[in-house]
Order: structure tokens, then C-alpha cells, then sequence
């Protein structure tokens, strides 16, 4: 189970680590284009497209796995403190499985959508040229799939007597 664990958590961390090269991206991208704008009076071309169609979903999908691996998703915790340990423990598997359920439906539906946008070649027209935009619909299934396994893995992790989360990876 350690091995398993250890694996999840690399996998998340290379999820984390291409969010951040995608930002890094992003704003060397903007910066060069406002920097040539203002300088030479000629922006880079389609960069407004690449930005919104690229980068930011990039940025917003992939890292899912890496903020549910730390629990960093928003949480209600009315009646937690409440909790003896082993309801605490019943109410992490539910949220849990629920969870995974709710990413993992997202990530179907998400895939209908990538296949669709591939079948047609989805694409947005630049400056007279066909700018694929078909990739990116295959991150947001890819973000949702893998965050409904960090999720299961959580419940399993749980289930088989882990330390909660936020106390293992606390950062």
C-alpha cells in the first residue's frame, strides 16, 4: 500500500509541477506580447486565443489531482468536532466515495465532449489560420479522472486506517 501511495503521490506532484510550467508560460507568453506591443507596435499574433484556449485550461484542470491530494478543496465541517473517531472515519470514506463519484461523472461527461470537439477538429480562426482547439478538451477529463482516483485512493487509504490527510500532507 506504501508503494501504491508513493506512486499516487508523484504522479500528483507532475501534475502540480505542469500546472506551474504552464503558468510560467502563460506569463512569459502575456509579458513578451505586452512588451512587444508597447515597443514595436506589433503584439504576438493569437496570443489573446492561446492564452484562453491553452494555458488557462491547462492551469485550471491538471493541478485538481495535486489540490484534492493535499486537501485543499473547500470544506463544510459543521460536525466534525463532534465526530468520535471511528464516525470521523465513516464520514471520511462517504465524502470520499461521493466525491470520486461526482469527478468521475464530470470526467465522462467531460470525455463525451474532448471526443466530440476531436471528431469535428474543433478550431478557432487566427489572423486567416485554423488554431486547433480540439487538444485541450482532453485536459479537463484528464484533471476530473484523476482527481475521482486521488479521491478513491483517499477513501481506501481511510478505510484501511491511513492518517486523515491534512494530516499527512500538510504544506
Amino acid at each position: 500500500m506504501q508503494r501504491l501511495s508513493e506512486i499516487v503521490e508523484r504522479i500528483v506532484r507532475l501534475l502540480a509541477l505542469l500546472g506551474a510550467v504552464g503558468v510560467i508560460a502563460m506569463m512569459l507568453h502575456v509579458a513578451l506580447d505586452v512588451t512587444m506591443r508597447g515597443l514595436f507596435g506589433a503584439p504576438i499574433p493569437a496570443t489573446v486565443e492561446i492564452v484562453s484556449h491553452y494555458y488557462m485550461v491547462l492551469i485550471a484542470f491538471l493541478p485538481l489531482a495535486w489540490v484534492e491530494r493535499r486537501n485543499g478543496m473547500v470544506s463544510v465541517e459543521v460536525l466534525e468536532g463532534l465526530l468520535p473517531g471511528p464516525l470521523l472515519r465513516v464520514s471520511d470514506v462517504l465524502v470520499a466515495v461521493l466525491v470520486t463519484a461526482i469527478y468521475a461523472t464530470i470526467a465522462v461527461i467531460t470525455w463525451k465532449t474532448a471526443m466530440t470537439n476531436f471528431n469535428s477538429g474543433s478550431f478557432v480562426i487566427v489572423l486567416n489560420y485554423r488554431l486547433p482547439t480540439w487538444p485541450t478538451y482532453f485536459l479537463p477529463p484528464a484533471g476530473f479522472g484523476l482527481a475521482a482516483f486521488v479521491t478513491a485512493w483517499r477513501a481506501i487509504e481511510t478505510l484501511l486506517g491511513a492518517a486523515r490527510p491534512e494530516q499527512v500532507h500538510e504544506s
